[in-house]
């Protein structure tokens, strides 16, 4: 997949284009379903398909005291993005002139000289331009007149759910991991390396990982039954994000503990992805480390009969 930073990166000849915008955080069910439906209208016209998003999030331009926290930071968007077979993605920088465009602005002067845009496809709550003020019916509007087609798409549920950004961050801040894995169609997971001074450069012996400071969206504090890949081998995992209180204030880790683990190599660069599965329990003050190490054990025991019952699972589909 090509990826393009502003739009003079653009090939002149890239166009005629099939094209969706959006923010595309989490890159949900129904991100995915419309990449992968521009993708093949694409691949059936001989034509490019172009996800266009944003860098930075617009919140974080238009109103920076909110502080958004991502569920997909930029590079792990790019890799979900390029997974649904689009040929490019323009990450637009966003700014105040930017957001000042009109709609029909927007759609002229992005959608239609530098894009070549032949069909904008777009769920049925897109917004667009100056204060958000363009919607799919103006889009359609703006089609006629440019020359382009707009497809749209109905809100799609999954279990009832609305499967929407705004709807995973809010479980996610709510530990409900295995609803939001439903509506971004895999499990929610963040991506760092071991924090620093935990044995770079020689094999790591400690069945413990500590990831390093990560500035994105987290579940709510609690112990969950993860999975963790340590460079390219994975774990089954415990995983307790919080402030481990046992351990007096200011102590905030996102910790996993490798329940089927072997001695590995570790560098700086090591990537360790986590990928949560289930919520065990909250967080709770141990009145000693042998106490909280007898939780541990607890919550290992119930983490393998999860990991039990999925692999039972499994060999019967």
């Amino acid at each position: 997949m090509q990826i393009f930073h502003k739009l003079d990166e653009i090939p002149a000849n890239f166009g005629p284009a099939i094209v969706s915008v959006g923010n595309f955080d989490g890159v949900h069910l129904a991100h995915t379903h419309v990449l992968n439906e521009i993708s093949r209208r694409g691949r059936e016209q001989g034509k490019r398909s172009m996800a266009v998003s944003f860098e930075p999030h617009p919140s974080r331009v238009l109103r920076p005291d909110v502080g958004l926290k991502l569920i997909t930071p930029t590079t792990e968007k790019l890799q979900l993005i390029a997974a649904t077979g689009v040929d490019a993605t323009l990450m637009l920088p966003f700014t105040v002139d930017l957001s000042e465009l009109t709609p029909e602005e927007f759609a002229g002067h992005i959608l239609k000289d530098h894009l070549h845009a032949s069909e904008v496809h777009e769920g049925a709550n897109f917004r667009f331009g100056h204060q958000a003020s363009g919607d799919v019916s103006s889009l359609k509007e703006f089609g006629r007149k440019m020359g382009f087609d707009v497809t749209v798409y109905p809100e799609m549920r999954v279990h009832s759910e609305s499967v929407s950004s705004s709807r995973i961050r809010t479980l996610l801040k709510d530990g409900e991991v295995r609803n939001a894995r439903h509506l971004l169609g895999r499990a929610f997971s963040i991506q760092s390396t071991v924090e620093s001074g935990r044995g770079y450069g020689a094999k790591y012996t400690v069945p413990t990982v500590n990831l390093a400071a990560y500035d994105e969206l987290i579940p709510r504090n609690g112990v969950y039954v993860t999975r963790t890949q340590v460079g390219e081998e994975c774990f089954d995992s415990v995983t307790n994000v919080g402030n481990r209180p046992t351990f007096g204030a200011d102590s905030f880790a996102i910790e996993s503990h490798l329940m089927n683990f072997h001695p590995v190599e570790i560098t700086e660069e090591t990537r360790i992805e986590i990928h949560f599965l289930k919520r065990l329990r909250s967080e709770i003050k141990f009145p000693s480390v042998e106490a909280l190490r007898q939780q541990i054990a607890r919550d290992v025991r119930v983490a393998q009969r999860y990991f039990e019952l999925v692999a039972a699972k499994s060999s019967t589909e």
